[in-house]
Protein backbone atom coordinates (compact mmCIF):
# COMPACT_ATOMS: atom_id res chain seq x y z
CA UNK A 1 0.00 0.00 0.00
CA UNK A 2 1.74 3.37 -0.88
CA UNK A 3 1.39 6.59 1.15
CA UNK A 4 -1.21 8.02 -0.95
CA UNK A 5 -3.71 5.37 -1.01
CA UNK A 6 -4.02 5.78 3.03
CA UNK A 7 -5.21 9.25 2.89
CA UNK A 8 -9.17 10.05 1.96
CA UNK A 9 -9.89 10.43 -1.46
CA UNK A 10 -10.74 14.09 -1.54
CA UNK A 11 -7.93 15.24 1.12
CA UNK A 12 -5.82 13.43 -1.38
CA UNK A 13 -6.95 15.65 -4.07
CA UNK A 14 -7.02 18.94 -2.81
CA UNK A 15 -4.24 19.01 -0.72
CA UNK A 16 -0.61 18.69 -1.94
CA UNK A 17 1.26 15.60 -2.06
CA UNK A 18 2.01 15.18 2.20
CA UNK A 19 0.94 18.29 3.23
CA UNK A 20 -1.72 16.59 5.06
CA UNK A 21 1.06 13.89 6.54
CA UNK A 22 2.66 17.57 8.45
CA UNK A 23 -0.48 19.17 9.47
CA UNK A 24 -1.76 15.56 11.30
CA UNK A 25 2.02 15.43 12.50
CA UNK A 26 1.76 18.51 14.05
CA UNK A 27 -1.54 18.27 15.64
CA UNK A 28 -1.21 16.95 19.61
CA UNK A 29 -3.66 16.29 22.36
CA UNK A 30 -2.13 19.42 23.85
CA UNK A 31 -2.72 21.37 20.61
CA UNK A 32 -5.83 20.74 20.37
CA UNK A 33 -7.18 21.36 23.82
CA UNK A 34 -5.67 25.12 23.36
CA UNK A 35 -7.41 25.51 20.17
CA UNK A 36 -10.39 24.41 21.66
CA UNK A 37 -9.99 26.82 24.87
CA UNK A 38 -8.86 29.34 22.84
CA UNK A 39 -11.84 28.92 20.17
CA UNK A 40 -14.18 29.23 23.79
CA UNK A 41 -12.47 32.97 24.96
CA UNK A 42 -12.38 34.19 21.75
CA UNK A 43 -16.47 33.44 21.51
CA UNK A 44 -16.93 34.96 24.69
CA UNK A 45 -19.23 31.50 25.66
CA UNK A 46 -19.19 30.74 29.09
CA UNK A 47 -20.17 27.16 30.33
CA UNK A 48 -22.74 26.13 32.95
CA UNK A 49 -23.41 23.07 34.57
CA UNK A 50 -26.31 22.78 37.21
CA UNK A 51 -26.58 18.86 38.58
CA UNK A 52 -29.77 19.43 40.30
CA UNK A 53 -32.12 21.35 38.35
CA UNK A 54 -31.90 24.72 40.14
CA UNK A 55 -31.44 27.90 38.40
CA UNK A 56 -31.63 30.24 41.03
CA UNK A 57 -29.67 33.26 40.10
CA UNK A 58 -28.07 33.99 43.85
CA UNK A 59 -27.68 37.86 43.17
CA UNK A 60 -31.71 38.04 43.67
CA UNK A 61 -32.22 35.14 45.87
CA UNK A 62 -30.69 35.37 49.00
CA UNK A 63 -32.98 33.49 51.56
CA UNK A 64 -35.77 30.97 52.45
CA UNK A 65 -38.25 30.12 54.84
CA UNK A 66 -39.43 26.84 54.79
CA UNK A 67 -42.56 26.64 57.18
CA UNK A 68 -43.94 23.72 59.17
CA UNK A 69 -46.02 20.47 57.35
CA UNK A 70 -48.67 19.79 59.79
CA UNK A 71 -50.88 16.45 59.32
CA UNK A 72 -54.28 17.31 57.80
CA UNK A 73 -54.55 13.51 56.65
CA UNK A 74 -57.14 11.36 57.74
CA UNK A 75 -54.69 8.07 58.46
CA UNK A 76 -51.88 9.68 60.63
CA UNK A 77 -48.13 8.19 61.30
CA UNK A 78 -47.02 10.71 63.44
CA UNK A 79 -42.98 10.81 62.92
CA UNK A 80 -44.04 11.54 59.50
CA UNK A 81 -44.24 15.18 59.53
CA UNK A 82 -40.86 15.58 61.21
CA UNK A 83 -39.19 12.87 58.52
CA UNK A 84 -40.70 15.69 55.89
CA UNK A 85 -39.32 18.49 56.96
CA UNK A 86 -36.03 17.53 57.74
CA UNK A 87 -35.72 15.91 54.42
CA UNK A 88 -36.81 19.13 52.84
CA UNK A 89 -34.28 21.24 54.76
CA UNK A 90 -31.99 18.91 54.11
CA UNK A 91 -32.27 18.89 50.39
CA UNK A 92 -32.61 22.69 50.13
CA UNK A 93 -29.42 23.21 52.27
CA UNK A 94 -27.68 20.35 50.25
CA UNK A 95 -28.35 21.72 46.44
CA UNK A 96 -28.89 25.63 46.75
CA UNK A 97 -26.75 28.35 48.37
CA UNK A 98 -29.91 29.90 49.74
CA UNK A 99 -30.00 31.06 53.78
CA UNK A 100 -32.82 29.29 55.43
CA UNK A 101 -34.53 31.58 57.72
CA UNK A 102 -37.25 31.87 60.31
CA UNK A 103 -38.38 35.40 59.24
CA UNK A 104 -39.08 37.63 56.04
CA UNK A 105 -37.41 35.95 53.07
CA UNK A 106 -36.94 36.31 49.41
CA UNK A 107 -38.69 33.11 49.07
CA UNK A 108 -41.40 31.01 51.12
CA UNK A 109 -42.52 27.50 51.25
CA UNK A 110 -44.55 26.14 53.13
CA UNK A 111 -48.31 23.11 53.36
CA UNK A 112 -49.20 20.29 54.42
CA UNK A 113 -49.57 16.82 54.44
CA UNK A 114 -52.88 16.04 53.09
CA UNK A 115 -53.02 12.40 52.62
CA UNK A 116 -51.61 9.08 53.72
CA UNK A 117 -53.30 6.20 52.32
CA UNK A 118 -53.30 2.30 51.81
CA UNK A 119 -54.98 0.63 48.59
CA UNK A 120 -55.09 -2.83 47.53
CA UNK A 121 -53.22 -3.62 44.28
CA UNK A 122 -52.06 -6.82 42.32
CA UNK A 123 -55.62 -8.67 43.25
CA UNK A 124 -54.72 -11.94 42.99
CA UNK A 125 -57.71 -14.88 41.15
CA UNK A 126 -58.67 -15.39 44.82
CA UNK A 127 -59.83 -11.74 45.22
CA UNK A 128 -57.33 -10.78 47.41
CA UNK A 129 -54.65 -7.96 47.00
CA UNK A 130 -50.70 -9.21 46.62
CA UNK A 131 -49.48 -5.72 47.14
CA UNK A 132 -50.52 -2.64 48.91
CA UNK A 133 -49.88 0.56 47.53
CA UNK A 134 -48.83 3.95 50.41
CA UNK A 135 -49.58 7.05 48.97
CA UNK A 136 -48.68 10.26 51.16
CA UNK A 137 -50.06 13.78 49.35
CA UNK A 138 -48.52 16.59 50.34
CA UNK A 139 -49.75 20.30 49.19
CA UNK A 140 -47.12 23.10 48.93
CA UNK A 141 -47.38 26.99 48.77
CA UNK A 142 -44.72 28.60 47.24
CA UNK A 143 -44.14 31.88 47.51
CA UNK A 144 -41.85 34.23 45.70
CA UNK A 145 -41.46 37.73 47.17
CA UNK A 146 -39.66 39.02 43.80
CA UNK A 147 -42.16 37.43 41.75
CA UNK A 148 -45.62 36.51 41.54
CA UNK A 149 -45.42 34.72 38.53
CA UNK A 150 -43.06 31.88 40.24
CA UNK A 151 -45.33 31.22 43.07
CA UNK A 152 -47.01 27.66 43.06
CA UNK A 153 -50.01 26.13 45.38
CA UNK A 154 -50.05 22.23 44.29
CA UNK A 155 -50.19 19.42 45.64
CA UNK A 156 -47.97 16.72 44.98
CA UNK A 157 -48.74 12.74 45.25
CA UNK A 158 -46.00 10.03 45.41
CA UNK A 159 -46.26 6.01 46.39
CA UNK A 160 -44.70 2.80 47.20
CA UNK A 161 -45.96 -0.43 46.83
CA UNK A 162 -45.49 -3.66 49.66
CA UNK A 163 -46.23 -7.28 50.15
CA UNK A 164 -49.62 -7.45 51.53
CA UNK A 165 -48.37 -10.52 53.78
CA UNK A 166 -45.71 -7.52 55.65
CA UNK A 167 -47.00 -5.58 58.23
CA UNK A 168 -46.95 -1.71 57.82
CA UNK A 169 -45.90 -0.95 61.20
CA UNK A 170 -43.08 -3.50 60.00
CA UNK A 171 -42.05 -1.22 56.39
CA UNK A 172 -44.02 1.72 57.13
CA UNK A 173 -40.46 3.59 58.32
CA UNK A 174 -38.89 2.89 55.27
CA UNK A 175 -41.50 3.14 53.19
CA UNK A 176 -42.45 6.58 54.32
CA UNK A 177 -38.86 8.18 53.39
CA UNK A 178 -38.54 6.56 50.03
CA UNK A 179 -41.98 8.37 49.74
CA UNK A 180 -40.61 11.34 51.25
CA UNK A 181 -37.64 11.64 49.10
CA UNK A 182 -39.68 11.09 46.07
CA UNK A 183 -41.81 13.67 47.36
CA UNK A 184 -39.18 16.34 48.16
CA UNK A 185 -37.55 15.45 44.37
CA UNK A 186 -40.88 16.49 42.49
CA UNK A 187 -41.52 19.76 45.08
CA UNK A 188 -38.04 21.22 44.18
CA UNK A 189 -38.56 20.83 40.91
CA UNK A 190 -41.72 22.62 40.31
CA UNK A 191 -40.62 25.13 42.65
CA UNK A 192 -36.34 26.25 43.13
CA UNK A 193 -36.49 23.89 39.96
CA UNK A 194 -38.81 25.55 37.42
CA UNK A 195 -36.73 28.80 36.84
Amino acid sequence: MNDNQSIPHSINQTMPNGLFRKIARRITPRRCIAMVMAAIIVTGCTISYKFNGSAIDYNVYKTIHIGQFPIRAALVYPPLQQTFENALLDYVARNTRLQVNDGMSDLNLEGEITGYSLSPQAVTENAIASKTRLTITVRIRYTDSKNDKNNVDQSFSAYQDFDSNEMLTDVQEQLCQEITDQLIDLIFNATLGNW
